[in-house]
Order: structure tokens, then sequence, then C-alpha cells
């Protein structure tokens, strides 16, 4: 996971824009079944990540359990940066040109995938790297981080809803294996995901603010 971030680093800061777009799926790329699996995923693990801010005070966004650990606040702006940056390594990999013989290579499952990257347990945990600590994101406050987490994610969805991109054909090698697009666009959600449960953990701390 770490090395897999690390990776993504490189592309902090490019913009957010899918490189194609069509006015409808085509039927040869994604099924039906993936395509709506992916939204839908896409869509939960946003409204998580906004469920779990709606109505906090300026006090409950910024406590910290420890300084050592992030606020509600910091993780947000986190998800919003990292998202920008995941979607870009997606891009680049769309840029190139389809290798599907490099299929074979691919070792986990979709499901496989999210459960990596969600999971918070003791053993997976993640020091993230600078350019993505909170402090140092473009965002001055917890609005515009939210504002950009929800305007990328609206673009994420609309893209998957309608493109002819062939994301399973495009084949990436990441430093724990193969991966396919499709598979990096479920990072994207998994990875909202996992910071919306370090959320949920700072909120149920007992100094967290009433």
């Amino acid at each position: 996971m770490k090395k897999l971030l690390l990776f993504a680093f490189v592309f902090m800061g490019l913009s957010f824009i899918p490189t194609k777009r069509a006015t409808s799926p085509a039927a040869d790329t994604l099924s039906k079944k993936e395509r709506n699996y992916a939204v839908k995923f896409l869509k939960e693990t946003e409204n998580d990540v906004l469920d779990k801010v709606k109505g906090l005070s300026q006090a409950q966004l910024e406590y910290k359990p420890a300084p050592d650990r992030w606020s509600v606040e910091e993780c947000v702006k986190h998800i919003a940066i990292t998202e920008q940056a995941l979607w870009q390594m997606c891009s680049d990999s769309l840029k190139q040109t389809a290798n599907p013989e490099k299929r074979s290579g691919i070792k986990m499952t979709d499901a496989q995938l999210i459960s990596m990257i969600e999971d918070r347990s003791q053993g997976h945990r993640v020091k993230t790297m600078d350019p993505f600590k909170p402090e140092n994101t473009p965002y001055k406050s917890m609005d515009e981080a939210l504002a950009s987490f929800k305007e990328n994610r609206a673009k994420l969805i609309a893209y998957v809803k309608g493109t002819q991109e062939d994301l399973r054909d495009h084949v990436a090698a990441m430093p724990f294996g193969m991966v396919d697009c499709y598979q990096m666009i479920l990072f994207i959600g998994a990875h909202s995901n996992r910071h919306s449960q370090q959320m949920a953990e700072v909120m149920a701390d007992p100094g967290f603010p009433k």
C-alpha cells in the first residue's frame, strides 16, 4: 500500500480530467454489472465521507485524539488531494496502448483489492508521504477540501457511466502486482472508505467534543 501511494504521488497536482467521455456505455468494454458496481461503490463511499462530516462543529472537525493522529478535517484534505493523484495514475495508463496480454499477471480480484486498501488493522497502517499530508495540501479550509472531493468524485462517476475506454485491457504494473484501470477506479473508492473509517475512529475517541 505504501509503495503504491508513493507511485501515485508523482502525479500530485495534475488536473482531474477524464481522457475521453462518451454519451452512452459501450457494450464491448465494461459489462453492465461492472459499470453499475463501480458507480454504486463510488457513490456509497462518497456518501459515507459526507455523512461523517455532516453537522460537525469546527471544534469537532479539528479534534485530534493525539498529536500524531489526524483530525476529521485533515482526513478529508488527504482524501481530496490523493483522489486527484490516483485518477491521474489511471488516466496515464489509459493513454498507453491497450495490453490485454498482461491480464494473466493480475492476481487479485476486485474484491481482494478493495479489501486490501480498506484494511486499517494494525499491520496495515500507512505513513503518508509529505506531499499528501493534510498540512501540505492546497486546501485552506474544510469547505475547500470537501468541494474538491465532491467535484472530482462527480466527474469520476460521470466518466464511469459513459466511458468507452477499455478499462479491463489497460493493465499496469504496481509494486504489489498487476492491476487494470477498472481496479484503479475501485482503488479510489476504497481509499476514501479507508479514511472514512479513520474519521469514525476519531469521532469514537472519548475526548471527542460533544
